[in-house]
């Protein structure tokens, strides 16, 4: 039987509950299978780590995470410390030295799924949204200098590479053309930023030209989002840097009904290192230990390292078990416009992978 170990770093806020829930419905997946099986390993890394030992996870967490196959992240970030500590202390500090160069965040209305833009249906809204997740906007450069004077400087440099920028170009293009509509989106901020964003169209022209199957088009960063808004038909595959698909996602998310049903992998394509898996709505401590959280976009990550873990049957499963229960509508959180618990939506989706809801 085919075995896969799984490193559960739930972190902090709602991540405890949404990570408990999809390990929960990794291992009813496994089961329904039949051929595989995950041995899931959690390490409790975090602020609250951090609070007992001034480090969000401990020095030789890598090692640690290196003998794994993937890892399924819950969020990183307390109101009780700083974002940048908690970001480059734990999220980064996994993703940044593994290379896990290709951020892959889906975004399409399930069913049953109501989106804010009027008359926009699943058909109108499938993308794929791939952020260069290594350098540009969070490669780290910087600093501060004359600290408490008038004249203090902080200075962050946005780096960008062509290994780099080449990498997550061609990463994009071949997404695309797996993809029924064989459609790439450019987006960059080239008007203003006259050095690293016209470097990104140029090194695109050049990279573009060894896939003539893929039809594309540039964008402006503003641009966007409005196109985004307006026009979601005519977008398909998205390829933008670090901070602007960071931000697009999350607009994109918004369109697709909640952050809370939204994916994220952040993948090392070679393979040397483990990829890392989270949903994208944060810590949300507002909601923490309510019980309310929505599990749905940890399911769909599920699905997503199911699929990278070589198992794409499973994988699709999984999703069609989610998609029923938006479908059905009857047992929706918050979020979604419903009332049911963490919990309650966990057990739906059980159900509908093993038929009892179906």
């Amino acid at each position: 039987m085919r075995e896969y170990t799984i490193a559960a770093v739930p972190g902090d806020g709602i991540g405890g509950e949404v990570i408990d829930a999809g390990t929960r419905v990794l291992h009813a997946v496994a089961a329904r299978d039949g051929g595989f099986r995950l041995k899931v390993e959690e390490f409790p890394w975090g602020t609250d780590y951090y609070f007992k030992t001034g480090k969000m996870m401990p020095d030789d967490a890598l090692d640690t995470l290196r003998a794994f196959d993937a890892i399924y992240f819950g969020s990183a970030g307390d109101p009780r410390v700083p974002d940048h500590i908690s970001l480059w202390g734990l999220r980064l500090a996994i993703c940044q030295p593994f290379d896990q160069y290709a951020n892959v965040r889906p975004a399409r209305l399930l069913p049953g799924v109501k989106g804010p833009l009027k008359g926009v249906g699943p058909d109108d809204l499938d993308w794929v949204i791939v952020r260069e997740n290594s350098e540009g906007e969070y490669a780290g450069v910087g600093g501060r200098a004359h600290t408490g004077l008038p004249e203090e400087v902080g200075m962050d440099v946005a780096v960008f590479t062509r290994t780099g920028v080449e990498r997550i170009q061609r990463f994009a293009l071949d997404l695309a053309r797996a993809r029924p509509r064989k459609k790439l989106t450019l987006v960059t901020k080239s008007n203003a930023q006259r050095h690293g964003m016209v470097f990104w169209d140029q090194v695109f022209e050049d990279v573009r030209r060894d896939y003539p199957d893929v039809e594309t088009d540039k964008m402006l960063v503003d641009a966007m989002t409005t196109r985004m808004v307006l026009d979601p038909k005519s977008l398909d595959t998205i390829v933008a840097t670090n901070l602007h698909a960071d931000v697009l996602s999350d607009l994109a998310a918004a369109l697709t009904g909640s952050l809370g049903i939204a994916p994220t992998a952040n993948l090392r394509p070679e393979r040397d290192a483990p990829s890392m898996f989270e949903p994208i709505h944060g810590s949300a401590f507002d909601i923490m230990g309510k019980g309310i959280a929505n599990p749905i976009g940890a399911f769909w990550t599920a699905s997503m390292m199911l699929a990278h873990l070589g198992e794409p049957d499973s994988a699709v499963a999984l999703m069609n078990a989610v998609e029923r229960v938006t479908a059905e509508g009857r047992v929706l959180t918050r979020d979604l416009g419903g009332e049911a618990t963490t919990v309650q939506v966990t057990d739906e989706v059980l159900a509908a992978l093993d038929g009892r809801n179906a």
